[in-house]
């Protein structure tokens, strides 16, 4: 080999050297025979530098997936005798190779197997099997191969052409008819021998099983032997997770409803004798995510086959199947409270596709009705922000919980579906308990209760948010939670997420002051002062900017007494601040928009005459065009570029606010674009500009 372009393989090498091996690698790649160079380094060992051996690796994985078919058959068994000498090797080295060389071995070992299972090489793994024995370093090879040999035939993920699909679907044929049985008794082997000695082998067997058990037989895997194994290796804090992982994929394949039934029922059966579902007692909360997992694939499990067996009209197993589901809601219930979010949501599935069940039911028993209140308090307590939330830095950490929060909403959602009665009452009654006393409740407590009836508006839909007519119950109900959240005080709760759930909550029920027009003027100065456009968190006051041009336009003929007061009140906040005088302004250049939207609003739809009308849009346009006049003559004579951009950027501002305004002079106008929002179907308060909801 040339050495001198091998030194280019480490990655410290100079760029003349990395290119003299990028030059040799592509002639060994495209030569007829110069690669079998790196066939003999591999077999005998020639070179000690780790890169040197990917690189033979790299090379001999070119020949076999793209010039398998032209290697003549000499050539073609030259790479099984490397490949198996290799190997023979690794069960003599005192330590195993890098982790990066095992893979890349074990990827070439798949290709190969890939190419010649069907036709060349048929006693690929007994060839294997009989070479590694239970040597550690062997076994570990063999397993990778495994998982590269699933990754090239079974996984879904994967895009295969329709040659690729009908060979993957022989090779699963052939392997099911020749081999199968033989590895699952070597999977079991490795299983049990390794279990305390070498943990990391056991942990990828596990693996290996949970991968092929989707194909093979479940008989081979779902017996005594193979399942007690597998429960006891629940109980080894360094297997349990791989374990439950594994008893996951086993319940997860597809199977006959009752059978499946069957197999979940007694699964539970050992799991709870053994004493796994004490919960509370586990403080294991990586393994509790794993074990939530398997429950929640144990739940859907029996749901599926509950469907198919109703569908079917096969009452009497339907009904062993629908309590077989209800006996794991205690169990449920104890992991969606978990007070780690990853447990909790792991098990949202399940729970979700229970409330479906139940809202098929024609009549709820006593029971049921308990299951859906139990739920509907878990929901709500795991709605609720912990302490650590960071509202003003928000990160990784908080952009999980809002995604989880979206878990939790849909089902908020299901339980309207299931018993709408039922959960306008329980949120009232959290509502008006905590708005009782909101002065001394902590804020998550108070945010969670605003947000539940904010909630409320998409779990209970009304045509066009006409949320005050029509049901009684729930008009009066959701009349009565407003009429306390306009009065309470509660606006002036010193917390950003408090304040902008409030905002947020009295323009998603904007109807409510059509009904109810006294509150008008309360909310109003909300708006106005310091708990919202002057608030001292700029979020706040960005996303208020938007609310109330919103709130102005559904309400501005309710206005009319106020509009002088209000174009007052917001007067300073439409005053545009030039690049120089270092000012930092209350609003956005964007928030000013909806700022001078909502005056040409409230101006144009007022009932003054045509003269105020004229006056009052002067006053608000005059100030604009003085300070327009100034920026440009101070960019006409402005000769730094950076300077110049900024004064162009402030002049361009101004348009647009004289646009914000001449747009309500046109009936046909739609008026400004809404901020983006970051989740359309939950909002957050506190994204990145307020811009949600």
């Amino acid at each position: 080999m040339d050495e001198q372009a091998l030194l280019g393989l480490n990655p410290n090498a100079d760029a003349r050297y990395r290119q003299r091996a990028m030059a040799y690698f592509e002639q060994l790649k495209e030569s007829q025979d110069a690669w079998e160079v790196c066939a003999e380094a591999l077999a005998k060992g020639i070179y000690n530098d780790d890169h040197v051996k990917f690189f033979c690796f790299q090379v001999l994985e070119h020949q076999i997936k793209f010039r398998h078919a032209g290697l003549s058959a000499v050539q073609q068994q030259l790479i099984r005798e490397t490949l198996m000498k290799w190997l023979q090797c690794q069960l003599m080295n005192n330590q195993p190779e890098k982790p990066f060389i095992r893979n890349k071995a074990a990827q070439v070992f798949a290709l190969t197997f890939v190419m010649e299972y069907l036709t060349l090489w048929p006693k690929f793994f007994f060839d294997i099997l009989s070479l590694v024995g239970l040597n550690p370093h062997g076994v570990d090879i063999y397993l990778r191969t495994l998982m590269a040999i699933d990754a090239e035939v079974v996984d879904r993920d994967i895009l295969h052409s329709p040659e690729e699909t009908r060979r993957n679907t022989l090779i699963k044929d052939g392997m099911r008819e020749q081999c199968i049985p033989h590895l699952v008794e070597s999977w079991f082997q490795i299983l049990q021998t390794y279990q305390q000695s070498h943990p990391e082998l056991t942990c990828q067997c596990l693996e290996v099983v949970g991968a092929y058990v989707s194909w093979i037989d479940l008989n081979l895997i779902a017996n005594d032997r193979f399942v007690n194994l597998l429960l006891s290796q629940m109980s080894v804090e360094e297997l349990r997770e791989e374990a439950c992982d594994c008893l996951f994929e086993i319940i997860n394949k597809g199977m006959d409803p009752v059978d499946k039934t069957k197999l979940v029922e007694s699964l539970c059966q050992v799991l709870q004798s053994a004493g796994f579902f004490n919960v509370e007692q586990e403080e294991d909360v990586d393994f509790l995510a794993k074990f939530s997992r398997l429950v929640n694939g144990m739940g859907q499990s029996l749901v599926l086959s509950w469907t198919k067996l109703a569908k079917a009209g096969n009452v009497k197993d339907a009904a062993e199947t629908l309590q077989a589901v209800e006996a794991k809601v205690p169990l449920l219930l104890q992991l969606l409270v978990h007070e780690d979010d990853d447990i909790s949501a792991n098990i949202v599935g399940f729970c979700y596709e229970y409330l479906h069940v139940l809202k098929q039911l024609p009549q709820l028993t006593d029971q049921q009705k308990t299951n859906i209140e139990a739920v509907m308090l878990a929901v709500m307590k795991k709605l609720t922000y912990d302490d650590e939330y960071n509202f003003e830095n928000e990160g990784e950490d908080e952009a999980m919980f809002v995604e989880y929060r979206k878990q939790l909403k849909m089902l908020l959602d299901r339980l309207a579906q299931v018993s709408p009665e039922l959960l306008l009452e329980a949120v009232r009654r959290v509502f008006t308990n905590t708005m009782q006393n909101w002065q001394t409740a902590p804020f998550m407590e108070v945010e969670v209760a605003i947000r539940l009836l904010y909630m409320l508006g998409e779990a209970l839909p009304a045509s066009h948010g006409a949320h005050f007519s029509g049901d009684t119950a729930k008009t009066s109900a959701l009349q009565d939670m407003m009429r306390t959240l306009v009065s309470c005080g509660v606006s002036s709760y010193q917390h950003s997420s408090v304040s902008l759930e409030f905002f947020e909550t009295v323009v998603r029920y904007d109807k409510f002051f059509i009904v109810e027009p006294q509150h008008i003027p309360n909310v109003l100065m909300a708006f106005l002062d310091q708990r919202g456009l002057r608030h001292n968190s700029p979020k706040v006051r960005s996303r208020v900017a938007y609310l109330f041009s919103r709130f102005v336009k559904t309400l501005h003929k309710h206005m009319n007494a106020f509009i002088e007061d209000i174009l007052t009140r917001i007067q300073d906040l439409l005053e545009l601040a030039p690049p120089e005088n270092g000012f930092l302004a209350m609003l956005t250049s964007d928030d000013q928009l909806f700022m001078f939207e909502t005056a040409g609003v409230l101006i144009v739809n007022s009932e003054c005459p045509a003269e105020r009308k004229q006056a009052l849009m002067r006053s608000l346009l005059l100030p604009l065009m003085d300070v327009f006049r100034l920026l440009l003559a101070k960019l006409l004579q402005e000769t730094e570029e950076e300077r110049q951009a900024s004064l162009a950027d402030c002049l361009s501002h101004a348009v647009g606010k004289h646009r914000a305004r001449c747009v309500h002079h046109h009936p046909g106008s739609r008026g400004l674009p809404r901020p983006h929002r970051s989740e359309d179907l939950l909002h957050h308060p506190l994204q990145a500009g307020g811009a949600v909801g």
